[in-house]
């Protein structure tokens, strides 16, 4: 998202002296991604953010394929999907490749005596249930029901929790996390056309300074490889910075839907994209208003994507035996669409009230256990009349 921010002190100009009130140096961080050619910010320590004491264990984390090959519909039950205490161990994957891990998690604690950083992913972690405070590097963002929260790759950061009933369903990505292109002039500016603007967003704020020296753990997940690491000096110790390269959120309900005459495609619920796959938000709205439309979707194949749908809220006008949580997988090289009779009997109808999140890849999706577990097994037959 190309929107510069900035909070705290920093020098005038960069890569020049800038000095504490005891007369030593801040010291400067480049953050940024695609080598020196993508989005960055400048931060300022007070302490060298290199000062490793300690490599400690390190955990094989990286998801393993349940099934070969899937050609077959799935419907998770998300809320299966046991609570944990722990941040990290509450994340189960349980659809995954090359481009994207897809994972539930219902974490009941706070993080409070580890950091964690994802050197490999953009995370994009959809809030469905609870409320918090995400504390990062550059600041921290309050969330709640209905906000997806953008975490770049690299960002140090931790999650506190306001209450212990948390869901969250997270989109790991290992290619950059953008808003769409067309949705952007040439300058970055989000255009008139867009269903929302950069006034939705929700900037870093608050920038909290720890300058203490000891011993901090750090999970650092790398290569699908949790390692543990002990710094030296608290994670959180910039006093300012500036840039386009940080943390942001944005809640679905600010989302302003696209309608029109007749039926509109998915994409007109894009929210984000990658080179890899998209993210679409299907939220509250008016039907089409052409006196002889049918609201309901038409069949469509999937020939270039494996569906991902992700309900949250709201009556689900084109699926039945739909609940909360629920996650259907619609895999490519088939046909799919509404169940029988909700075809039927959406003419006529005015709006809908469905809430929910689509991820749709470009490459094949895998199941891990924790897929199967949760697995209705036989949603690939419901469309039988």
């Amino acid at each position: 998202m190309p929107l510069y921010h900035k909070l705290g002190k920093i020098p005038k100009k960069r890569h020049t002296i800038f000095k504490k009130p005891d007369g030593s140096l801040h010291y400067e961080q480049l953050f940024g991604t695609i080598g020196f050619d993508g989005m960055s910010s400048l931060m300022y320590h007070l302490h060298r953010p290199t000062m490793v004491k300690e490599v400690g264990k390190t955990l094989d984390i990286s998801p393993r394929a349940a099934v070969d090959h899937n050609i077959k519909s799935r419907l998770l039950k998300g809320f299966e999907v046991r609570p944990t205490d722990d941040f990290l161990d509450s994340r189960k994957v349980v659809l995954f490749n090359s481009d994207v891990h897809i994972a539930l998690a219902a974490p009941k604690k706070s993080m409070t005596d580890y950091f964690y950083k994802n050197a490999d992913a953009d995370e994009l972690l959809f809030v469905h249930k609870g409320s918090g405070v995400l504390k990062t590097m550059l600041g921290e963002i309050n969330f709640e029901y209905g906000d997806y929260l953008l975490i770049p790759r690299g960002m140090i950061y931790q999650i506190h929790f306001h209450t212990e009933d948390n869901r969250l369903f997270i989109t790991e990505s290992y290619h950059p996390i953008y808003t769409p292109k067309r949705y952007r002039n040439w300058f970055g500016q989000h255009l008139e056309n867009s269903p929302f603007c950069e006034r939705d967003f929700k900037l870093p704020s608050n920038l909290q300074t720890y300058d203490e020296l000891g011993d901090f753990l750090l999970k650092v997940k790398k290569q699908g490889q949790l390692h543990h690491l002990v710094y030296a000096s608290h994670p959180f110790d910039v006093v300012g910075w500036d840039g386009y390269n940080y943390p942001y959120g944005f809640s679905i309900h600010n989302f302003e839907p696209i309608t029109g005459r007749i039926h509109q495609p998915p994409p007109v619920h894009q929210t984000f994209e990658t080179s890899a796959f998209v993210v679409c938000s299907f939220v509250p709205r008016m039907y089409d208003y052409h006196p002889e439309s049918i609201p309901a979707p038409y069949n469509h194949s999937n020939i270039d994507s494996d569906e991902v749908l992700y309900y949250v809220d709201g009556d689900f006008m084109s699926r039945k035996n739909i609940d909360q949580g629920f996650i259907s997988l619609h895999p490519a090289g088939i046909p799919h669409g509404p169940h029988p009779g909700t075809y039927e009997a959406s003419i006529g109808k005015s709006k809908t009230e469905e809430l929910a999140v689509m991820v749709d890849t470009f490459r094949p999706l895998q199941l891990t256990q924790a897929a199967l577990d949760i697995d209705d097994g036989t949603y690939f037959q419901s469309w039988m009349e």
